[in-house]
């Protein structure tokens, strides 16, 4: 990930074409900050090229060795981009194989930290990248992504050629569409194009600096005569004092750092002046250390700032002030690929260029139609489902499922008006579908209910399932209890527990069935009536990372339609309607992609969020059946569905979803995915139902652990749950106690192969309550998955 030293300015140097100058500049910028009797550090990751041509060869011979360190990492003979070169060199056994990228960051980050120990007083590096923007790295990745873990400050070296203007813009664009800073512009002052005139004024109302510097002399035939003009034209650059001349641009780039360091130590305290945080007590954040400051993220990972005295201030000038934190949470759930995924910036920008935002009723557009498409036809909805509405999130999308399934059953049943104010929904204890007021309502009473909430329905308690002592196991509440005679049920497997065909022969089924029954008669004798059964299928997230028996909500579906309507039921729709909230456990979040196949039944209305997005924008959407939809259908606009958001269906959304859904798709064959599968598995001989990242066996070992009461894991999710007495549940603040070593550096076997440029890293985790749960992206390295489970090991393993 970045760094950023107080003592070390570093900037990188791009390119908007190849052959524009940019080792000329760069030596320039060096000259200058000699000139200041500033050291300086010069890196070439990459050289291409017979040795005597080579950049840094240049930076020697026109600079003061006593000041000016240079450095190549990688270093190949043939003249070619640096893809083909990599690619001759392991084809000719000289090198077998070709450097990765996290190789190469890794080698260049490695370095950069080597400059910083050095730096005891302030010194300057320049890290010159090969050819144009988008010119390959060695793997063939383009520079600007390869690069772009490091996130260094940049400057760009424009195109003062015909058609310059236009290579300099795209190369801007590149870089700004991935995130990059960019200090300053410099390219040749050529007064027959001019590209200069017309940039100055594109870059300054962008807040860049530009400056137009002399271009050099024509190359003489004579070396050393050559030679002698060369350094005179350095020598005069650096004698230049106006506004735009080369000195004038490293004192605007060493303001930048100054501001960007400023910037940074001034966010917690502004942070503490301005921001009201959801979900945390303000009360309990006592200094402003306690503010996580995100400079910027890249794949799983956050850029956080650490202020002098956390690194140890001026005896530790080799910290970077700027350090890789483990996004533990996957950011509230949402990530899917990782932090700035650029499929994902681009296909935001592409529907953004296009169509910014459209009103969407009574009309479609691309994003959107294929998006519906993919998801009634091919996605979550494949088999029941025909109609897809969009929302804004989770909560709203929830908010039209609630509004759907009402009118549905109202229109099946006399219901009185005032009746309909009096419907309450059936679910589970623990539930939780997001923080609007109806939302909320669909919920029992709980911490994130507000004064104005209302429970509107009867939650059953859920029996769960977890790994007790390396044991798959059932645990039944109370009630359960006592109708079974044992609390806690050993499974033969995980996926014997998920073998929801199986089980509903068992004698558990029919206990279920009878106690879901009785219970719902009782409530109804009494004059409850329900309009909805809502779900969150298998895994209760905010409710505590609740992994509940399938069996149980299977049971719950069938008695739900076994109800009875007092109207006539054609055979797509019977008794209530059933709403799966899938805004977490969807799209493969737990290793499925819908978790209507496991069950062996599906709802009537469903909803997805989160990582329908990847985590870069909100959008949800609702998915119903054709037998829902129908009751809205008439000749008078009351009966329709009045009910929308003013960015539904945003095209921006809506294509990154699309890009998603593919990256999701081409994840299912990778070897990550497949080896973790087969580490789950029970039965050779057969797929296994449930999986997860998480290593079983490190699973196992954590559920033994004496202060540890179950662990659980699917798909990207891991949940422990601690034991606890009388401090339990959401407010309890054992988990978050127990966990609070990971916001400190803790040694992991595989920590610097798996962290972002090979530096150590902590972890950004959240807690509910006696529950600590830690989740992936679906792309997240094995050995990343690895290192966590090493630092997670390590903390529960401490006295």
């Amino acid at each position: 990930m970045s760094t950023l030293f107080k003592n070390l300015r570093i900037h990188q140097i791009f390119g908007s074409n190849t052959d524009v100058g940019k080792t000329i500049l760069t030596t320039a910028l060096v000259k200058a900050s000699v000139t200041k009797n500033i050291p300086v550090f010069y890196l070439k990751p990459v050289s291409t090229g017979p040795p005597e041509d080579a950049d840094d060869g240049h930076i020697k011979r026109y600079t003061k060795p006593g000041l000016v360190h240079t450095d190549c990492l990688f270093r190949y003979d043939e003249p070619v981009s640096p893809h083909l070169a990599a690619k001759m060199k392991a084809a000719g056994g000289a090198r077998p194989e070709i450097p990765s990228d996290q190789t190469v960051v890794n080698s260049i980050a490695n370095r950069i930290r080597q400059y910083a120990a050095r730096s005891q007083k302030y010194a300057h590096a320049y890290m010159e990248t090969a050819g144009g923007v988008h010119s390959p790295s060695l793997s063939g990745t383009t520079q600007a992504d390869c690069y772009r873990p490091l996130f260094l400050p940049t400057v760009l070296i424009g195109d003062s050629r015909l058609g310059g203007i236009s290579s300099t813009i795209s190369s801007y664009e590149s870089l700004i569409l991935r995130g990059y800073i960019i200090d300053a512009v410099l390219l040749f002052r050529d007064d027959y194009y001019s590209n200069w005139e017309y940039l100055e004024p594109y870059f300054a109302e962008k807040g860049i600096r530009l400056s137009a510097i002399d271009p050099p002399p024509t190359r003489l035939p004579d070396p050393a005569t050559d030679r002698l003009c060369v350094q005179k034209y350095y020598n005069d650059l650096t004698t230049d004092s106006t506004s735009t001349g080369i000195n004038a641009i490293t004192d605007h780039l060493d303001q930048c750092h100054t501001k960007r360091l400023d910037e940074l130590a001034s966010m917690p305290r502004r942070t503490f002046n301005t921001i009201w945080w959801p979900f945390v007590q303000h009360g309990l954040v006592k200094t402003e250390e306690d503010v996580t400051v995100i400079d910027s993220a890249h794949s799983d990972f956050f850029s956080v700032y650490r202020s002098q005295d956390q690194t140890g201030g001026a005896q530790s000038p080799a910290t970077s002030l700027l350090a890789p934190e483990f996004d533990g949470s996957a950011s509230w759930w949402t990530q899917t690929v990782g932090h700035a995924h650029p499929s994902l910036t681009l296909a935001a920008a592409r529907a953004s260029g296009r169509y910014g935002h459209v009103m969407f009723p009574q009309a479609t557009h691309l994003p959107a139609l294929n998006l519906a498409e993919s998801l009634v036809h091919n996605g979550p909805g494949k088999g029941w489902a025909s109609r897809a509405f969009f929302t804004d999130n989770g909560s709203t999308g929830m908010e039209v499922a609630l509004k759907m399934a009402l009118r549905a059953y109202t229109s099946r049943n006399n219901v009185t008006e005032s009746d309909k104010k009096r419907l309450g929904v059936i679910g589970l204890n623990g539930s939780y579908h997001g923080d609007t007021i109806g939302a909320m309502d669909a919920c029992a009473e709980g911490v994130y209910s507000c004064e104005w909430h209302d429970a509107k329905g009867f939650w059953f308690d859920p029996p769960s399932i977890g790994i007790i002592d390396s044991k798959p196991s059932i645990t039944l509440t109370p009630a359960l209890h006592s109708l079974v005679g044992e609390q806690v049920l050993p499974a033969p497997s995980l996926s014997w527990i998920y073998d929801i065909q199986s089980r509903l022969r068992t004698p558990l089924a029919r206990v279920y069935q009878d106690y879901i029954r009785e219970q719902l008669e009782k409530l109804e004798e009494r004059g409850q009536k329900f309009g909805a059964l809502v779900l969150e299928p298998l895994l209760m997230g905010a409710g505590g990372m609740i992994f509940v028996d399938p069996l149980f909500q299977r049971v719950m579906v069938d008695v739900a339609r076994s109800r009875k309507n007092e109207k006539d039921t054609p055979p797509a729709w019977s008794g209530i309607p059933v709403i799966f909230d899938e805004v977490f456990v969807g799209l493969h979040r737990i290793g499925m992609e819908s978790t209507g196949p496991l069950l062996g039944t599906y709802p009537d209305i469903s909803v997805n969020a989160k990582i329908l997005t990847g985590g870069l924008v909100p959008l949800a959407v609702t998915l119903a059946s054709e037998s829902i939809f129908e009751v809205f259908l008439g000749d008078n606009k009351a009966t329709a569905l009045l009910h929308g958001h003013s960015y539904t269906a945003h095209a921006l959304g809506c294509e990154v979803a699309n890009e998603t859904l593919k990256l999701i798709d081409s994840l299912k064959t990778t070897p990550g995915w497949q080896a973790a599968q087969a580490s789950w598995s029970d039965d050779v001989s057969s797929p296994c139902q449930v999986w997860s990242f998480w290593d079983p066996g490190f699973v196992q070992a954590v559920s033994n652990l004496p202060h540890v009461a179950s662990a659980m894991a699917l798909g990207s999710v891991f949940a422990i749950r601690l034991k606890s007495g009388s401090d339990s549940g959401y407010v309890s603040m054992s988990a978050q106690a127990m966990f609070e070593p990971l916001k400190r550096l803790i040694p992991s076997a595989n920590e610097l192969s798996a962290a972002p440029s090979g530096a150590p890293y902590t972890t950004h985790y959240r807690t509910l309550g006696d529950v600590a749960y830690f989740m992936t992206s679906l792309n997240t390295q094995p050995a990343v998955v690895r290192s966590i489970e090493d630092k997670i090991w390590g903390v529960l393993q401490s006295p």
